[in-house]
């Protein structure tokens, strides 16, 4: 059985997972296998449900005909029986967002539309932050490194590189949760790695 150390900060609890391990994204290997692979959709925060809805005109001229089918016949997103939000899913596979490039590799839809300046949001939270997996509770939210056989070269790579997941996923837990939050995250990481 696994067990990983945990700490707080502010309001949320933090497995140390996230500065210990590393992680790179090796796309050239796994060709973005975690938006096509899975039996669920990608978490959706309920502020994102409404952004989706905004950017959906700019993004839809991106998409896949199924992917567009998708959305047309279950919505821009859907409702799992928690009454969680999750991504549309094609046929229950990938995500309905998901376009593939020259080297069939796979890509959000909603990230080309931010890169060409269409809209001002990249992509839902939950994947900016991967492999990092956040869960909301009433009084904080835990913080958590989710592991995933399919980002084995992900690990590799962030070995090699030494480049630990807290470093690797930056950008998108100062989106999460802000400036202050990460720059204290990163003093605890130092002490953590004193100890060590």
């Amino acid at each position: 059985m696994y067990f990983c150390l945990m700490f707080q900060l502010g309001k949320t609890i933090v497995s140390e997972d996230i500065i210990e391990k590393d992680f790179v994204c090796n796309i050239s290997k796994c060709k973005g296998e975690c938006c096509i692979d899975g039996d669920a959709g990608a978490p959706l925060e309920e502020n994102e449900l409404q952004i989706m809805q905004d950017a959906y005109p700019a993004v839809k001229p991106f998409l896949r005909e199924e992917g567009i089918k998708a959305v047309e016949e279950q919505g821009l997103y859907t409702t799992n029986e928690f009454g969680e939000h999750e991504t549309t899913l094609i046929e229950g596979k990938e995500c309905a967002y998901v376009i593939f490039d020259e080297k069939n590799t796979a890509m959000c839809a909603f990230e080309q539309a931010y890169n060409q300046g269409l809209i001002s949001w990249k992509k839902p939270i939950s994947c900016h932050l991967y492999p990092i997996r956040v869960q909301d509770y009433s009084g904080f939210a835990a913080v958590n490194y989710h592991r995933w056989q399919i980002c084995d070269d992900a690990c590799s790579l962030g070995k090699e590189l030494q480049v630990p997941i807290y470093k690797f996923t930056k950008e998108a837990l100062v989106r999460k949760f802000g400036e202050d939050w990460y720059m204290e995250l990163e003093k605890i990481a130092e002490k953590i790695k004193e100890e060590y």
